[in-house]
């Protein structure tokens, strides 16, 4: 059965998935309305969980050591008690398979070789290479979507990976590149590297030691 997480996870662990994210963009990740993630984010800051950052024209929170030790303890009881370790354990096997597919779509994506310079990079003049990428990803998308059905069974939180994977594929496919690996954006790459902090974060492993980084 589906467990919904509580209210005060959620905004905590949302800081951690994002890295840095304001109020609004803890409220639509989560579902929350704005003024409770905004109370409780106030709340995690007394506590000493997150602080506020600034920098590059970007603001918002981030997780302190203490909000990253809290939010851990949390994930692990939350695991505990609805049983789902076996179900998100499959699921991040089946994402390190997945991983390094979406790696080498967006590498392809960035660099096109030619002849003599293996690094050259992808001027997106030709449709052909580019549309290949396009399809890789969108098989990529599909068995994304699978993946994510079985955690969503289990554990809600993980809802909206699918959804917001297959809409920067869409405007990608429409002539927004940025929407594959850019940066400041949703982008395919930027959903992709939130859902392996997520499953990292969820099972308790330290990005860096998955047996395929060893």
């Amino acid at each position: 059965m589906m467990h919904a997480s509580s209210p005060e996870l959620s905004v905590l662990h949302a800081v951690r998935v994002t890295g840095v994210a304001n109020d609004a963009a803890v409220s639509r990740r989560t579902g929350i309305d704005l003024d409770t993630a905004a109370e409780l984010l106030g709340d995690f800051e007394a506590y000493g969980w997150v602080t506020h950052v600034e920098f590059g024209g970007t603001s918002g929170w981030t997780l302190t050591e203490r909000g990253r030790a809290q939010d851990s303890r949390n994930l692990r009881e939350e695991l505990d008690q609805t049983g789902a370790r076996a179900t998100v354990e499959q699921a991040h096997k089946e994402f390190e398979v997945l991983n390094g597919r979406l790696v080498q779509a967006c590498t392809d994506w960035q660099l096109r070789p030619a002849e003599g310079d293996r690094l050259t990079s992808n001027d997106h003049s030709d449709p052909q290479w580019d549309g290949r990428v396009l399809d890789e990803l969108t098989v990529i998308g599909t068995e994304l979507a699978r993946l994510i059905g079985a955690l969503v069974s289990v554990l809600g939180r993980f809802d909206g990976y699918a959804d917001r994977f297959d809409a920067a594929l869409a405007r990608a496919r429409a002539g927004e590149g940025q929407w594959v690996t850019g940066v400041g954006v949703a982008s395919c790459h930027a959903v992709w590297m939130e859902l392996h902090e997520d499953l990292l974060s969820t099972l308790g492993i330290a990005r860096g030691t998955e047996p395929g980084n060893r």
